[in-house]
C-alpha cells in the first residue's frame, strides 16, 4: 500500500519542473528518481513503463519521483536533446537531498530517460541504477555502475538489442533480455516489475 500521489513543482534552470511524488506506506528507505521517454515522441511522466518502475520502488519502500522533462506537461522550458534534461534530473536529485537528507538515491529510466540517467549517474553517487530499453546509439550514453539493472526487449526495433550489447560489453555489464518484448514492453510490464524486485538488495 502507498499514500496518495502528490504533484509538486521544483525550481529548475528552465523554470519549474512538474513532478509526481508517491510515498511508501512506512518510513522510506530512500528515494527513486524515474525518468520518462522522449518528449518529442509522446513521453511523459504518465508513461506505463515509468509508472510501473515508480510503483515497484514504492512497493520496495522508496519514495518515487517522476518528473516531466522541460516542455512536457506543466514543466517549463523547451526540449534540449538531453543536455538540459540531465540538468533537470540533477535538480530533482538535489531536491531529494534537501527533502529527505542523505538517504539512498536510486536512478531509473526508460528509453531516452534511461540514456539521460547514465549522464546523471556520472555526477551523483546512486545507490543503484535501473535502465529499461536504454536508448544507446540515439543519445550519448555513459558507463554505469557494475551492479546496474539493465532490461531490454528481444524485439526492440527502436533500440536494437545488438546496440545495447555493444554498449554493455566493454563494461562487462549484464543485460536482462525479455523474450518477445518490443520497445514498449506491451503485456510485459509485470515482467519488468518482477525482474527489479527479484534483483533488489537493500
Amino acid at each position: 500500500m502507498s499514500g496518495a500521489l502528490e504533484r509538486i513543482f521544483i525550481d529548475g534552470a528552465a523554470g519549474r519542473i512538474e513532478t509526481v511524488l508517491e510515498r511508501p506506506a512506512g518510513a522510506p528507505r530512500g528515494a527513486a528518481l524515474v525518468a520518462h521517454p522522449h518528449p518529442l515522441y509522446g513521453g511523459t511522466l504518465d508513461n506505463k513503463v515509468v509508472q510501473t518502475l515508480a510503483r515497484t520502488f514504492v512497493e520496495l519502500g522508496y519514495v518515487a519521483l517522476r518528473p516531466n522533462f522541460r516542455g512536457v506537461g506543466a514543466s517549463e522550458g523547451v526540449h534540449d536533446e538531453g543536455r538540459g534534461e540531465t540538468e533537470d534530473l540533477l535538480r530533482v536529485a538535489a531536491h531529494v537531498k534537501e527533502a529527505f537528507g542523505d538517504s539512498p538515491l536510486v536512478l531509473a529510466g526508460f528509453s531516452f530517460g534511461a540514456a539521460v540517467q547514465t549522464q546523471v549517474a556520472q555526477r551523483v553517487s546512486p545507490h543503484r541504477v535501473v535502465l529499461v530499453a536504454v536508448a544507446v546509439g540515439r543519445f550519448p550514453s555513459e558507463t554505469v555502475p557494475g551492479d546496474s539493472i539493465v532490461i531490454h526487449g528481444e524485439r526492440d526495433e527502436t533500440v536494437p538489442l545488438a546496440k545495447v550489447f555493444d554498449w554493455a560489453r566493454p563494461q562487462e555489464l549484464p543485460v536482462v533480455v525479455i523474450p518477445g518484448a518490443d520497445h514498449f514492453f506491451h503485456l510485459r510490464l509485470n515482467v519488468i516489475k518482477n525482474i527489479v524486485k527479484g534483483s533488489w538488495r537493500y
